[in-house]
């Protein structure tokens, strides 16, 4: 343990992050969504109490139970478009790895198009397009780039990979294309795949702030870029509005980033 400690601590933040986000609705002090909530007057803009140890908003609505349920739209948004992301960048990878020729020249130049694009413009643009933001349209948005660096990775370990001599034995007893792939090299490719999806999480939920933030995020969420966003317009009368939702991204980001550094670590054969 005391030589992975990345990954144990990583680890213990990211499953901090999970069971808030899964167990919200009994954490929180108050329900958020909840019609019949009163709008305390008194309480505008409050600071930071025992009542409400983050504070209130400028409806007088309570900040820590909105910071709560903004974990499940992070983590829903996070972990769906590194799951998309990943399918799709697998599959394409493969395909371009083991056929090479011609398909592979025209997925890599596609793959490097996408690269080169700035992908949050990009994601700008299709979440723009849509009449009515929602999770949907920005994991949609965040997919259309994020698919290419798992392509670009896998295709590289694919072609290492086909010339193996259990690939090349493989193929000596008629097996085929489908199966060697499916048998031979997804399972060795796994790894690295793995790392670059704890990486990719902590992207995706900076990512989604930020179109939030912009005014692009899921409407009538309780997205931390939304929180922020409302902090800003108060944030010299009240700064604990921007202050709160600030350190949870700062926090989700870094429990992932710790967790890809340490599985980096622990799935090195060279440090074993």
């Amino acid at each position: 343990m005391k030589h992975h400690r990345a990954l144990w601590v990583g680890g213990a933040m990211v499953a901090m992050v999970l069971v808030v986000a899964l167990f919200a609705p009994l954490l929180a002090p108050y329900d958020p969504d909840d019609p019949r909530r009163a709008v305390v007057l008194a309480s505008q803009l409050a600071p930071p109490s025992s009542a409400h140890p983050f504070g209130n908003d400028e409806n007088g609505g309570d900040v820590l139970s909105r910071v709560v349920y903004g974990a499940r739209v992070a983590v829903r948004v996070g972990v769906a478009t590194v799951a998309i992301s990943l399918l799709i960048g697998l599959a394409l990878g493969c395909l371009a790895g083991y056929a090479g020729g011609a398909v592979d020249g025209a997925l890599m130049r596609v793959t490097e198009v996408v690269m080169a694009f700035p992908g949050i413009l990009l994601a700008i643009a299709i979440v723009a397009a849509t009449r009515r933001p929602s999770e949907a349209a920005v994991i949609l948005a965040l997919v259309s780039t994020g698919w290419a660096s798992y392509a670009r990775l896998a295709r590289g370990q694919v072609l290492s990979l086909k010339e193996r001599d259990y690939v090349t034995a493989a193929k000596a007893l008629g097996a085929s294309p489908f199966f060697i792939v499916r048998r031979h090299i997804i399972p060795n490719l796994i790894q690295p795949l793995v790392i670059q999806a704890s990486f990719s999480v902590a992207g995706s939920i900076l990512a989604e702030a930020s179109l939030s933030f912009l005014g692009l995020g899921p409407e009538g969420s309780h997205s931390w870029g939304v929180l922020l966003d409302q902090g800003t317009q108060w944030f010299v009368l009240a700064p604990h509005l921007a202050i709160f939702p600030g350190l949870a991204i700062a926090f989700v980001v870094l429990a992932f980033n710790l967790l890809g550094d340490g599985l980096r670590d622990y799935l090195d054969p060279r440090l074993k």
